[in-house]
């Protein structure tokens, strides 16, 4: 039986009359890269403040490692590490300073100090710049910074929300090597972003939209889901054919990469051609079944949110 490291039922939170995260059930393994994919105000910040304990849910239950939150929350927090979108370390301090301020706040001796900083300004490439101020680092820096010292005490389990939203791609890439050498040791990581190609890389994946868990499982058995509704429309005049198609009731959406045009049906459809067909007379446009994306799993999911910041 698979070991989890968060399980909650129906976990709820509501701020007066709204209700942020409504009746959330998770069952995370241990030892896995865990993803809340969403847009901006779908929950996921709310959801991860609740499992560490940082906020109290209006109704339902929460375990992690083993303890029931938020009763047992002051000795949860010693055993994970938690990285905001933000960077919430000192400007003014030193990395150095920095990590050192930080591992006094969990309790570790000066030794074991001195030493857990040396492996880990190696491990991030930061040992050129233990003195050099935060304040004077580009946003890649910042974030190794910030995940070496989330890092320090050895965390069981690490909460990143939405951790990349200020670095370039090749600084994302790494990073995600990083969590993935993390994962190796042992350590079990629930990652938030609204980054397509971020979530494609997690074990497991929970798509939030408004409160609601929409979906959740496997990037590839969430795409494999979809067989049979996503297809390719290429032809002439594709903004005008997008408009054609989005009037056949089978249609839920229809968006334009490159020169075609990728639709995605509400159901499985065996003669989907024969059908969008009839929106687009002429015999100008030639359609081929497509397989999924994660993007057009969050569509399929959500409905097509029109307030979602999706990113590719």
């Amino acid at each position: 039986m698979t070991e989890l490291a968060i399980c909650t039922r129906q976990l709820t939170r509501r701020f007066g009359d709204a209700t942020a995260v409504g009746g959330v059930d998770l069952n995370i393994a241990r030892g896995q890269i865990y993803g809340f994919l969403g847009p901006n105000g779908s929950g996921k910040t709310t959801t991860i403040r609740m499992l560490c304990g940082l906020l109290t849910p209006t109704e339902g239950s929460v375990d992690v490692l083993g303890m029931r939150i938020p009763d047992e929350a002051e000795a949860l927090r010693r055993r994970i590490g938690y990285m905001t979108q933000k960077f919430a370390l000192y400007d003014d301090l030193t990395v150095e300073e920095n990590m050192r301020f930080i591992s006094r706040i969990f309790g570790l001796g000066r030794a074991q100090t001195t030493q857990r900083i040396n492996e880990l300004l190696e491990h991030y490439d930061l040992v050129a710049m233990r003195r050099r101020r935060a304040a004077d680092m580009s946003g890649g820096q910042r974030q190794r910074l910030a995940l070496a010292t989330a890092t320090l005490h050895r965390p069981e389990l690490l909460f990143l929300d939405e951790p990349t939203s200020a670095v370039d791609p090749e600084n994302r890439r790494a990073f995600w090597e990083k969590l993935f050498d993390l994962v190796d040791q042992g350590t079990t990581i629930l990652v938030s972003t609204h980054y397509m190609d971020e979530a494609e890389r997690c074990h497991e994946l929970a798509i939030l939209n408004l409160g609601q868990l929409c979906a959740q499982g496997s990037p590839a058995r969430l795409m494999h889901q979809l067989g049979g509704r996503v297809v390719e429309v290429h032809g002439p005049k594709l903004r005008q054919a997008k408009d054609a198609l989005l009037q056949l009731p089978q249609v839920q959406s229809a968006a334009q990469q490159g020169l075609a045009l990728r639709v995605l049906l509400r159901e499985p459809c065996q003669d989907a051609a024969t059908i969008l067909a009839s929106a687009l007379p002429g015999g100008e446009h030639s359609f081929e079944e497509a397989r999924a994306s994660l993007e057009d799993v969050f569509v399929a999911s959500t409905g097509d949110n029109p307030h979602a910041e999706r990113h590719q």
